[in-house]
């Protein structure tokens, strides 16, 4: 079959790894996969697209209107390069009530292709027109949706999609990239974190632990996003000087940073209109062997499974338990660090992800001819 990918996420150059297994799948003749010059993300600025070199697909660039409004933004040279290529079917990494998802289906419809979008809105909402609209809409005229975790598939169901809908991660890991490596030994030992600096990511859980852990603990935080009011709330608790501020990593990068950390945490907290819905930097910590920790918040229990620890979010008291029990016992952190590398080969490694990702396409496919 013939593939058109359409994802504002394809701007990061370790995803593209994904993209060589897909197009190595035995049926998938051709894929596209169609990307911006650059996304505009709120709060942190223009996220370019870094350099690639593509192998076995190819690679298209076009701009997009509104770039940065996540529910009106489009790419007007869509329809034109999906008339030209011809797709058997377009994948459209966006959600079923956004512009996007609903201005790339009508141009696979005319052309005579399948479409299927990307979900990963995992709290139930009722959205004003004309996303609703688009919402009532797509659950129609889409071949299938994936959604990246249990509660954005029971979400869609709720609302109404009865076509079909599998739970597949966005990306998987690539885990000839991020291996494990040559662990430093602490001290200091360190506590990792990597991703956007924003509330509901609860930094502030972190650094709150650190003040009842012992002195040889450090919090290397990573990511994007402005780190002002968590250097003052560092200061406020007295650790400053315990924390390291890294700033933004490429993700030709991150690997590296991973493989330093003696255990990454994601201490998300659940707030009225977010919740955790996947938790990427943990699967990529597990394929370094690095232990990971994880709030209770959304999809991060079922990602971390029985390879991690979990936390409540929001107590800064269990998770400097749990870090603490990794301090000072090197034979859990041994066990974990190993059943985190496994954990990740066998159900989020890039090339399972584009094998269940192709299995899909092929069912949604079928089920139309067979209608």
């Amino acid at each position: 079959m013939r593939v058109l990918l359409f994802s504002k996420a394809a701007t990061r150059a370790v995803y593209h790894k994904q993209y060589e297994h897909l197009a190595a799948q035995p049926d998938v003749e051709e894929l596209l996969v169609v990307v911006p010059p650059y996304w505009r993300e709120p709060h942190v600025g223009k996220i370019y697209l870094e350099a690639v070199t593509p192998q076995g697909y190819h690679l298209q660039v076009i701009p997009l209107r509104w770039n940065g409004q996540y529910h009106l933004y489009y790419a007007p040279g869509l329809p034109r390069l999906i008339r030209q290529f011809r797709p058997d079917l377009v994948h459209i990494d966006e959600e079923v009530y956004n512009f996007a998802t609903y201005h790339a289906t009508l141009a696979a419809q005319r052309a005579g292709a399948h479409a299927v979008a990307f979900c990963w809105q995992n709290i139930y909402r009722r959205y004003p027109p004309p996303f609703r609209w688009f919402e009532v809409s797509l659950a129609k005229r889409l071949s299938g949706v994936i959604a990246g975790n249990h509660d954005a598939m029971q979400v869609l169901r709720r609302k109404g999609f009865t076509l079909p809908v599998s739970v597949i991660p966005q990306f998987g890991v690539d885990t000839e990239l991020f291996t494990p490596g040559n662990m430093p030994a602490p001290p200091p030992f360190r506590i990792g974190y990597l991703g956007r600096l924003v509330p509901a990511k609860g930094i502030d859980v972190l650094l709150e632990s650190l003040k009842s852990l012992p002195n040889e603990c450090e919090a290397w935080i990573a990511g994007e996003g402005d780190e002002t009011p968590w250097r003052e709330r560092a200061e406020q608790l007295g650790v400053a000087q315990r924390v390291r501020w890294l700033g933004a990593i490429p993700s030709t990068h991150v690997a590296e940073f991973l493989r330093q950390l003696h255990v990454l945490v994601l201490p998300s907290r659940t707030t009225p209109r977010w919740k955790e819905q996947f938790g990427r930097v943990l699967v990529e910590a597990m394929a370094c062997g690095v232990p990971v920790i994880g709030s209770d918040s959304g999809e991060i229990p079922r990602v971390i499974g029985d390879a991690g620890l979990v936390f409540a979010e929001g107590s800064a008291e269990q998770l400097a338990n749990c870090i603490r029990l990794l301090v000072d016992q090197s034979e859990t952190h041994h066990n974990l660090a190993q059943a985190a590398r496994r954990r990740a080969m066998e159900y989020f490694s890039m090339k399972q992800v584009a094998v269940q990702y192709v299995a899909f396409w092929q069912q949604v496919i079928e089920r139309q001819r067979t209608r």
